[in-house]
């Protein structure tokens, strides 16, 4: 994985030469920096004026895809005539597309009473937040400080989850400080990015693909990416775990780069 400045100008000079760009992000801890409390992870109105910009160039297509709700990613982003999709590509909306998996609607009574329990369980556990997003759950323990009640938060979800993960009711995933609750489907970031691929292929001339991502949710994505031979960017530190071939360390040189893009002719 090679830091993305010290390749720039190959990165582009591709990015240049190519007709149409299929730009898409992950939002936190990529457009904003993680925050305690995910309620807290607002866009700021210079970051929003710097992507509505990018949005604005003919070559470039935008996409936001999001662990969270597509409403919730939408209100926090507002900008028009982009793609977002919510709960890590289950629901996507952009202009000209529409897509919900078919299979959401099954598990949605299975997720109001995993919901209940896992409140009802996590609440004694101080900083631990369930967040329903209607499609999946989330159970974040960002502010949870002590290991050993970390290591219960841990406990208390398998309990909770596993009968209903064992007889196939239900997925689970893991990302930063945070235990994910899915329908039982074969379905993650890396299949909503081929989805929108193949989609903006057929009107857009098979564009570059460029995929920036920061969570272990994202590594699917980073995958599908070099199907496609396009260029995937990991935010944070360099790390030999990320299938991303670039890095960059923060966010905020992720509007570093998207400030070079909008000099682009």
């Amino acid at each position: 994985m090679q830091y993305i400045f010290d390749g720039l100008g190959g990165i582009l000079n591709r990015i240049e030469s190519s007709r149409n760009v299929l730009l898409l992000f992950d939002y936190d801890g990529t457009l904003t920096p993680i925050v305690d409390k995910p309620e807290l992870a607002d866009l700021s109105e210079g970051s929003r004026k710097t992507i509505k910009s990018l949005a604005a160039k003919k070559k470039f297509t935008i996409g936001i895809i999001s662990g969270r709700a597509i409403g919730d990613i939408k209100s926090r982003v507002d900008v028009d005539n982009i793609i977002y999709a919510g709960n890590h590509g289950l629901e996507i909306e952009g202009p000209g597309f529409a897509f919900i998996h078919p299979l959401t609607e099954e598990i949605k009574s299975n997720l109001k009473l995993i919901n209940i329990v896992l409140n009802k369980t996590m609440g004694r556990i101080r900083g631990t937040i369930v967040e329903d997003k209607g499609m999946t759950l989330s159970v974040h323990y960002r502010m949870v400080k002590d290991t050993d009640e970390e290591a219960e938060v841990k406990n208390i979800f398998d309990r909770v989850i596993g009968i209903a993960r064992k007889i196939g009711k239900v997925n689970t995933s893991r990302g930063k400080k945070v235990y994910e609750v899915r329908p039982p489907v074969n379905w993650h970031k890396g299949k909503a990015v081929e989805l929108i691929m193949k989609d903006y292929e057929q009107e857009k001339n098979k564009p570059l693909l460029i995929y920036m991502g920061d969570d272990l949710t994202d590594e699917d994505a980073f995958q599908s990416v070099k199907e496609f031979n396009g260029i995937s960017m990991f935010v944070g530190e360099q790390t030999s775990d990320s299938r991303a071939d670039y890095y960059l360390k923060s966010t905020d040189e992720v509007y570093d780069f998207i400030n070079k893009l909008l000099i682009l002719e």
